[in-house]
């Protein structure tokens, strides 16, 4: 059996993971785990799937834990734990499920103990792509992509050659908000944006998907997952989310991966490659689905993907930017401080007011992410 090394256990692509672990009891095991508040639900999964490393957030929790499962189960907690989990010997695949830049170190240290990765946590390589991608090739570590559209060009691209690649196409619901004008964003409300038109995910990438961070994000991810420059990745909008994205090639040629929005899919084809498994989810039946819906792009109205577009070509540090100062607004949008627009205008002074540093190291990328966090939080004041 193949040990899984998951950090993110509790949250929405955990949850997932643990349902594809669970269905395959002679193929998967649960090796390690971290979660964050959400006890109750760690505990359900400690006793079904019998971890041996458990990470939380909080040491008074950890504590709780220790004294309720005795010696047969090491717990840690933080940042620390993190790390611990990633790195645990008996997981053969290291699957990071986590949202925000906390999960760069652990993925590292996957990568440096050998593990597989298999990754869902977007900023690991927004912010730390050179290196993060520079590392695996060092100690010949595969890094499969979990994200559903980066999965569709990573199948679409077996058995192809990179350099007959003309562009990769991702492709973009469109968020909560797709079919209102800006004007019609201003009042908008946390439960508006949580509303997400096709996929079931967590608050943050829910709002993320709504401002088009989300894509732009894939984008930065996909320059280094694929190697490919800015002007040879593009995105479109398609309403159905059925079409998970798509590779054109040089003469011609579009390769596409479609299937109907389950997550369970792209989780479990990481887990399994270059093999697949037998799966238990809804067939997409195009007949019965009919039409397909695309549109170009409005960088005016989806200003975050214009913007994650442009950290990306300034590269250094810029990137690490872009994340930090989304992922504080998103979190201040999230408690009812700012408005939905203020998210975008706050990234934006943010990156104006950031000289970036080219070629950064691992602790300039984690200090440009400190200090913005702290410039952004500032913006409450004023």
């Amino acid at each position: 059996m193949t040990g899984i090394n998951l950090l993110g256990a509790t949250g929405s692509v955990g949850r997932q993971a643990i349902e594809v672990i669970q269905a395959h009891p002679g193929h998967f095991r649960l090796s390690a785990m971290s979660v964050g508040k959400n006890i109750p639900l760690a505990r359900k999964i400690i006793e079904a799937c019998q971890p041996k490393v458990v990470s939380v957030q909080r040491k008074e929790d950890c504590e709780r834990l220790k004294s309720e499962y005795g010696h047969r189960i090491k717990f840690y907690y933080g940042e620390e734990g993190l790390a611990e989990v990633a790195a645990f010997s008996e997981g053969e695949i290291f699957l990071n499920g986590i949202s925000g830049a906390v999960g760069i170190v652990p993925t590292i240290r996957a990568i440096e103990a050998g593990k597989r990765v298999a990754l869902a946590n977007k900023e690991t390589l927004v912010t730390a792509g050179h290196i993060v991608m520079k590392k695996a090739e060092e100690r010949r570590v595969p890094i499969i992509p979990v994200d559903s559209e980066h999965s569709a060009i990573f199948q679409a691209l077996q058995g192809e050659r990179r350099k007959n690649i003309e562009k990769i196409i991702l492709t973009a619901s469109g968020g909560s908000f797709r079919d209102k004008k800006r004007e019609e964003l201003a009042d908008v409300t946390v439960e508006d944006a949580l509303k997400h038109p096709n996929w079931s995910m967590g608050a943050k990438i829910t709002v993320d998907s709504a401002t088009m961070m989300n894509k732009g994000m894939e984008v930065i991810e996909a320059r280094w997952l694929f190697d490919l420059p800015y002007d040879k990745i593009a995105v479109l909008l398609h309403r159905e989310s059925t079409v998970h994205s798509m590779v054109q090639f040089h003469d011609g040629s579009i390769i596409a991966q479609l299937g109907t929005p389950d997550m369970r899919i792209p989780i479990q084809y990481a887990l399994t490659y270059p093999d697949r498994l037998p799966l238990q989810a809804e067939r997409l039946d195009l007949a019965k689905l009919g039409v397909l819906h695309f549109s170009e792009m409005d960088f005016d109205r989806f200003r975050c993907l214009r913007m994650a577009y442009e950290a990306g070509r300034t590269g250094g540090t810029m990137p690490a930017v872009l994340n930090a100062a989304n992922e504080e607004a998103v979190h201040s949008f999230l408690e009812g401080k700012i408005p939905f627009l203020a998210i975008e205008e706050w990234v934006e002074r943010a990156m104006e007011q950031h000289e970036p540093i080219p070629d950064p190291t691992l602790e300039a990328v984690l200090e440009a992410d400190k200090e913005t966090r702290a410039l952004v939080r500032s913006f409450l004041k004023n």
